[in-house]
């Protein structure tokens, strides 16, 4: 699949940060929605940031939905599957090992990375998901062993609700995901606590990645 197949942002990185982040971005976003946090949060990194092919009365998603919180999960599926394509083609084409390729997803965004952890493994390292909702457990039983994710959740999230981050760290730690759940003061809007927590986990994955080599 050309890289093409999605309107993205490719920015390399300066050589300095070991890792590189995919970003996805929440419903109404789009391609250059969530540099700016990458700038805070991994500076220097290399990214690659996709726009959603859904449009939702105008309005970019990754997946369709039925209603608010009403989600088509072999939409889901499908369009998982299509990213993990576009992801393994450009970091083909640009050198990037799989396993230092992090995602970092908002909202939707966020669900559509648990579609690239659960059913195509292979082209990420992990994750950091932003008030990610709980999709399905009717997925295939994939090996996450040396993948790692973070999970941030608002304690007064009126869209997520408050077992969704429990349910989907089981999930992930059945297959053998290490996984960090954390959940801050605020709603489903990002605030400082998401942003400091993210750029400590990202800074400790520095550690992880140069340690291994």
């Amino acid at each position: 699949m050309s890289t093409h197949s999605f309107r993205h942002v490719y920015r390399p990185g300066t050589g300095t940060t070991p890792y590189s982040l995919l970003l996805l971005h929440g419903t109404g976003g789009d391609e250059h929605d969530l540099v700016p946090l990458a700038d805070v949060i991994a500076p220097g990194a290399t990214l690659i940031s996709p726009r959603g092919q859904v449009s939702e009365n105008g309005a970019p998603r990754f997946f369709r939905r039925f209603a608010e919180g009403v989600l088509d999960i072999d939409d889901w599926r499908e369009r998982s599957q299509a990213l993990a394509d576009f992801v393994g083609s450009i970091c083909a084409e640009q050198g990037i090992a799989p396993n230092t390729l992090f995602a970092v997803g908002y909202s939707n965004g966020a669900n559509i990375a648990q579609g690239l952890l659960l059913l195509r493994p292979e082209v990420l390292g992990g994750a950091v998901l932003f008030r990610p909702t709980f999709i399905t457990d009717d997925v295939p039983v994939k090996d996450l062993s040396g993948h790692q994710v973070l999970l941030l959740g608002g304690d007064s999230d009126p869209t997520t609700a408050p077992e969704d981050l429990p349910r989907i760290a089981e999930l992930l730690q059945k297959r053998s995901a290490s996984v960090t759940v954390k959940a801050v003061k605020g709603s489903h809007g990002l605030v400082s606590d998401d942003i400091m927590a993210a750029q400590r986990w990202l800074a400790e994955r520095v550690q992880s990645i140069e340690g291994g080599k």
